[in-house]
C-alpha cells in the first residue's frame, strides 16, 4: 500500500504550483472586474491570506529540526505581512473621512425641489471640504507608502539554489510581495514611476519558471492598466475615484444652476456608498487576516514545543 503522507520535495513543489495557480487566477479576474475595484482587492487579499494559510500548513509537512533558523524566518515573513497590512488597513480607515462628508453632501438634497441659492452655497462649500480631505489624505498616504515600500524591497532577499523550506519562503515572498504592491496601489497610494513599476518581478530569481511566469503576467497586466487608467499620482481604489468624480459632476451642475440635479445627486449617493461598503470589507478581511497570522504562529510555537 502507498504512503498517503508526501516527501518533502513533493509537498513543496506542490506550494509552488499553488502560488502559481493563485496568481494565474488572480490575472484572469483582473480583466473581469472593474481596475482596482474594491471586489478585485478582496480577491488579491483572499489570495495573500491563502499564501500564509499554505505556508504554514507546509511547515507541519516538512517536520523542520527544531532550534533551526526556519521559525524565526517564518516569524521575519508573518512580521513583513502585518506591518504591511497595517499600513493598508490604516489607510482604508481614514477613507472614513472622505466618504461620511460625502454622504453629507448627498443628503443635502434630498428634497426633489430644485434647491435654492443658500442650500447650493451650502452644497459647494461642503463639496470642497470633502475635496480638501481627499488632497490630505494623497499626502498623508504618499508618506506612509514611500516607507513601506523601501521595506517590503529590502525584505525580499535574494535565494539561489535554495530548496525545501527556503525555497517555498523564497517563493512566498516573491509572490506575496506582488500582491502588497496590488494593494498598497490601489488602497494606499500609486505613483507609478517609483512604487508599482518598482515591483517588478524578477523571474530570475524567482523558484519555478512556471511561478516567475505568472508573476510576470499579473504585474504586466496591472502595470499597463496603471499606465491607460491613472496617469496622476494617487490612490487608484474605482470606488473613491468615482465617488470623487461623481460629486464633481454634482458641482458643476449646480454651479450651471441646472434646474435637476436629482440624478447626480443618486449616482453620488450609490458611489459613496459602493465606496463605505468596499472599505468596511476589506477592513474586515484584513481584521480576519491579523487573528491568522496570530494563529499560525501559536500553532508552529505549540508544535515545536511539544516536540
Amino acid at each position: 500500500m502507498m504512503s498517503q503522507s508526501r516527501s518533502p520535495s513533493a509537498s513543496v513543489a506542490g506550494f509552488l504550483s499553488f502560488l502559481s495557480e493563485q496568481l494565474d487566477n488572480l490575472d484572469h479576474l483582473f480583466l473581469s472586474h472593474d481596475f482596482m475595484s474594491a471586489a478585485f482587492l478582496h480577491h488579491v487579499l483572499s489570495a495573500l491570506r491563502s499564501f500564509h494559510s499554505r505556508l504554514t500548513s507546509l511547515l507541519h509537512q516538512l517536520h523542520l529540526p527544531l532550534g533551526d533558523k526556519w521559525l524565526d524566518e517564518y516569524m521575519d515573513e508573518t512580521s513583513r505581512l502585518w506591518d504591511a497590512c497595517h499600513l493598508i488597513k490604516s489607510a482604508v480607515s481614514a477613507l472614513e473621512n472622505y466618504h461620511s462628508p460625502a454622504s453629507t453632501v448627498a443628503s443635502l438634497l434630498r428634497d426633489p425641489h430644485p434647491p435654492n441659492h443658500h442650500l447650493c452655497t451650502q452644497v459647494i462649500r461642503a463639496i470642497s471640504g470633502c475635496k480638501r480631505e481627499l488632497t490630505a489624505l494623497h499626502h498623508e498616504n504618499r508618506s506612509m507608502a514611500e516607507i513601506k515600500i523601501q521595506t517590503l524591497f529590502t525584505s525580499e532577499a535574494r535565494c539561489k539554489r535554495c530548496s525545501g523550506f527556503r525555497e517555498a519562503l523564497h517563493a512566498m515572498r516573491h509572490a506575496s510581495t506582488l500582491l502588497l504592491l496590488i494593494l498598497v496601489s490601489g488602497l494606499v497610494y500609486c505613483w507609478p514611476e517609483t512604487s508599482f513599476y518598482r515591483g517588478e518581478p524578477d523571474s530570475s530569481s524567482s523558484s519555478t519558471s512556471a511561478l516567475g511566469a505568472s508573476a510576470a503576467s499579473l504585474h504586466e497586466r496591472v502595470a499597463s492598466a496603471v499606465g491607460r487608467h491613472h496617469r496622476e499620482p494617487g490612490i487608484m481604489l474605482y470606488e473613491l475615484r468615482s465617488a470623487a468624480f461623481a460629486m464633481d459632476e454634482l458641482r458643476a451642475e449646480i454651479e450651471a444652476d441646472a434646474a435637476e440635479v436629482g440624478e447626480k445627486v443618486e449616482s453620488l449617493k450609490s458611489s459613496v456608498e459602493a465606496l463605505q461598503c468596499g472599505a468596511e470589507g476589506i477592513i474586515g478581511q484584513l481584521d480576519d487576516f491579523f487573528d491568522e497570522i496570530v494563529e499560525g504562529r501559536k500553532t508552529l510555537l505549540n508544535m515545536c514545543s511539544h516536540r
